[in-house]
């Protein structure tokens, strides 16, 4: 049985939706970030990086790193999330799932966040936004649709929406990017995405503290 840790809307919600997704039997445990704790005690005692996702795949084997975990469901799932090994489209899915690892995901967290993954005060805002809309600008230039690698759902999407979800929590001007707007609106009609959003419930933390 297959354990995801997460934290209500960070991006843990991208392996989840996948498992979702795909079928395949999980349980979830919700993790305090601010406690580092879980129902049974120390999170820290997961995952020592303390935070999230983290999946469990054995009774003391534990996965780490959201594009690592997405690849590693896909390949539970038949492959049918990603590419066949080593063709071009697997390499082009590994580089948008790097690209959104790297260069969208770390650059969400602001540096002056207090207590929280995302930035929750004006000027860690404005400087999380001079961060992110380059990148995304990228993504919204090279979007095929209607996902993020053509006609093909996979590992990458649920990824991505992680990043328009916190475009629109932090009330960032998603529709400057139509492309990337249109996908989080078909992100949002999947069944999966409706099903997490609502196990999940309400972020984390979003407000100035």
């Amino acid at each position: 049985m297959l354990n995801l840790f997460y934290a209500s809307g960070t991006s843990a919600m991208a392996p989840h939706i996948l498992l979702q997704d795909s079928g395949l039997d999980f349980t979830t445990a919700k993790v305090n970030l601010d406690r580092k704790t879980w129902v049974q005690g120390d999170y820290n005692q997961i995952n020592e990086k303390s935070y999230v996702p983290t999946l469990q795949i054995g009774s003391d084997i534990y996965l780490s790193e959201c594009a690592v975990i997405l690849e590693y469901i896909s390949t539970l799932a038949d492959h049918r999330y990603t590419f066949q090994y080593a063709t071009p489209a697997y390499w082009q899915e590994r580089i948008w799932l790097n690209y959104i690892a790297t260069e969208l995901h770390k650059n969400f967290i602001s540096p002056f966040r207090h207590g929280n993954w995302l930035p929750n005060t004006a000027d860690s805002k404005q400087l999380v936004w001079t961060r992110v809309q380059p990148r995304l600008q990228y993504v919204e230039e090279h979007f095929t649709g209607p996902w993020l690698l053509g006609s093909r759902f996979t590992a990458a999407d649920p990824y991505l929406f992680v990043m328009t979800n916190w475009l629109q929590r932090l009330a960032y001007p998603l529709t400057s990017f139509p492309q990337l707007t249109a996908f989080d609106q078909r992100m949002r009609a999947r069944p999966s995405v409706q099903e997490v959003l609502q196990v999940e419930g309400k972020p984390h933390s979003l407000t100035d503290q």
